[in-house]
């Protein structure tokens, strides 16, 4: 089964329908790869390369542009069999950074490198590029991945910007409004339980709109941006977790390891309720903030009963859920027995 998610943050109306079909693609690629047979990893892979090729979201192609005008992309990948994990931030000239994350993760499962040294895991800028590039992974020029709502947002920043400057006003803060109307959190991401009971997540993102050259958002950090790990006793579940929303925020919190963990307790509903209010809202890391912006898709799932023989499918228990304090997210979710997938654009 997957769960997939376009972003949360501000969707409007108008493109709400691209945002739900983004998210049937999604949600369909990852399904024809697990009705043939594929992992948990391949599938979530593929859900995301479908999210990033999309000029609508903020991942890949479609991509905010950053102050320079240009495209740095985050992204992470884990698998909950192995608890490895991949991950690229700043990223440029890569069509799917969930690729480069993806084989990051692949290489460090093969062992030391020459002279005893130790893979990499997570990678940035141009040392990230240079690697895929190294490994295989074609490069994509800029200019290809920039669409004409990216750059046209990315003009009308600039203006704003060097109007404040001229008039010598400081920059304030933004109200939650004003930050939910600039349509610039949207993270995607997807989560995915296997026939075997395996889990894997993954997460994309363009990050802010005019951030600073160099940023890494929660996209590509460990515990923030994608969880997922698969029972290690048979009185505990497995559980996949992929956030959106003000990275910073979600950093500060790791959010994504939090509400894994939540998943742990009996009443999921209320259990990610008070997550989202303790661990991220309310928490002490964000003292001070008056606007705590982010959303999670979370799944979790156990399996009922052994198979009696190597060959038969065990049945698997799957609940998922999704919580957002911005003021829109897009969902989508598909089993393998399902004949097309379902979507819903949650507001509050």
């Amino acid at each position: 089964m997957i769960f997939t998610s376009s972003g949360a943050g501000y969707h409007s109306e108008s493109k709400a329908k691209e945002y739900k079909h983004v998210c049937k693609r999604a949600c369909q690629k990852a399904v024809d790869r697990l009705r043939a047979g594929g992992m948990a990893l391949e599938a979530v892979t593929a859900a995301l390369i479908e999210l990033e090729d999309s000029p609508f979201t903020n991942a890949g192609t479609g991509s905010n542009l950053n102050l320079s005008g240009e495209i740095e992309c985050d992204a992470s990948i884990m698998d909950g069999k192995s608890l490895n994990y991949g991950a690229v931030g700043a990223l440029s000239g890569i069509k799917n950074p969930v690729l480069v994350a993806r084989r990051l993760l692949s290489e460090t499962q093969k062992g030391k490198l020459s002279a005893g040294r130790i893979p990499p895991c997570f990678l940035v800028g141009k040392g990230a590029e240079q690697w895929a590039i190294s490994h295989g992974i074609p490069a994509c020029p800029t200019e290809k991945m920039t669409t004409k709502f990216s750059l046209s947002g990315y003009k009308r920043n600039k203006r704003k910007m060097e109007l404040a400057e001229q008039v010598e006003m400081k920059r304030k803060r933004q109200s939650c409004e004003h930050e939910n109307n600039s349509a610039c959190l949207d993270t995607v991401g997807a989560v995915v339980v296997d026939r075997e009971g395996n889990v894997a997540a993954a997460v994309s993102s363009g990050g802010l709109a005019m951030k600073h050259p160099g940023r890494v958002g929660q996209a590509a950090h460990y515990g923030c941006g994608c969880w997922a790990e698969n029972a290690r006793d048979i009185s505990l579940y497995s559980t996949a977790v992929s956030t959106s929303g003000s990275g910073e925020h979600l950093i500060r919190t790791m959010l994504a390891r939090e509400c894994s963990t939540a998943m742990q307790a009996e009443n999921t509903h209320q259990a990610l309720l008070e997550a989202m209010q303790n661990k991220f809202i309310s928490s002490p890391f964000l003292a001070g903030e008056d606007c705590v912006l982010g959303g999670v898709i979370v799944l979790r799932c156990c399996t009922c009963g052994e198979a009696q023989r190597s060959e038969d499918i065990q049945a698997v228990l799957v609940e998922f859920l999704w919580s957002h304090t911005t003021e829109s997210m897009c969902v989508g979710y598909m089993s393998a027995q399902d004949s097309k997938a379902r979507v819903s654009s949650s507001y509050i």
